[in-house]
């Protein structure tokens, strides 16, 4: 073989090497082909759980989205049992994932929503007649209340913050109960109150269409505490963009607006599952996926942008 071909032929090898080796990594390994992202049972959890799947499905992966408490998400994180939990609200729950980070066993990938908000809320008309901070709501106005406040799923950092308030007596709370129960359950007895004029406390957040529309005043007094304005996280099991980085670059594109799930989250509350509400969504407003594809192949090695908009339909 002449010293040309010779060099010809090394060049080819050595860019169909290069090539492989870029497929191979890019794409992840068997044991990433299932990810494990749980859902804590909040329409905006399975809105954003849903266009993960959409989006994940047609490059290659399977979801398995199993409804768990948050404290139990994060022990499965520590226990590599939960890869990628969508949805860490903070400040609030500051408290439960904090010892997580600390000790290595959770990452936080990035800010996935901007613009959240959480905490206490009580009907307009309940504080026009004067109900506006946390010390407002007992004494002579614990029996209009019936000295309930609904919260949402046991284990909800909500749910710990308001008890501790009823628990602390500075606060005049005695005699207060908090009812857990969920999302679902807390908005029936919501908006009954509220259809009825009646006096009643609970957890509320934006975004969600239903509180949106509802005449809410957000109580005062639980600054301190984490309620407020809120961003929201995706954080994962350390090490997991690591042995799965195809998966961790899509982590790192995702992010989400208040106006998009709460489009989605409504198409939820009308009867749709998470899936079906997020893929008509893409459908109509595929420009979203240019930027969570950026660099994010297929596990074949292929660009996931075309193979995802194929699946789309678009």
């Amino acid at each position: 073989m002449s010293m040309r071909k010779l060099i010809a032929a090394s060049a080819v090898s050595v860019a169909a090497l290069v090539a492989a080796n870029s497929s191979a990594q890019a794409t992840d390994g068997e044991a990433c082909h299932n990810i494990r992202v749980p859902s804590v049972g909040w329409t905006d959890n399975d809105a954003i759980n849903g266009l993960f799947a959409t989006v994940v499905k047609p490059l290659g992966y399977s979801v398995q989205m199993d409804v768990l408490g948050f404290p139990i998400i994060l022990e499965g994180m520590k226990n590599k049992d939960v890869d990628v939990f969508l949805d860490n609200w903070m400040p609030s729950q500051s408290a439960e994932i904090t010892p997580f980070l600390e000790d290595g066993s959770v990452v936080t990938v990035r800010a996935n929503l901007q613009g959240a908000g959480y905490g206490p809320v009580v009907p307009t008309y309940v504080a026009d007649a004067g109900v506006k901070d946390l010390k407002d709501l007992g004494g002579e106005n614990t029996d209009k209340f019936e000295g309930k406040f609904y919260g949402i799923e046991p284990g909800n950092d909500g749910n710990r913050i308001v008890q501790s308030k009823i628990d602390d007596p500075a606060n005049g709370l005695d005699g207060w109960e908090l009812v857990e129960s969920s999302e679902q359950g807390m908005l029936v007895q919501a908006e009954k109150a509220i259809k009825n004029n009646e006096w009643v406390a609970f957890l509320a957040w934006t975004p969600h269409p239903i509180m949106g529309k509802m005449p809410l005043h957000y109580l005062t007094g639980f600054e301190a505490d984490g309620f407020g304005p809120a961003t929201i996280y995706t954080v994962t099991r350390t090490g997991y963009s690591d042995e799965c980085p195809n998966v961790g670059a899509l982590l790192k594109n995702l992010e989400f607006t208040l106006e998009q799930e709460g489009a989605i989250m409504q198409a939820i509350l009308d009867g749709q599952d998470g899936e079906t509400a997020a893929t008509e969504w893409l459908k109509a407003n595929p420009g979203v996926l240019d930027g969570w594809l950026a660099g994010v192949k297929t596990l074949d090695g292929q660009d996931g942008l075309p193979a995802v908009k194929a699946a789309l339909g678009l």
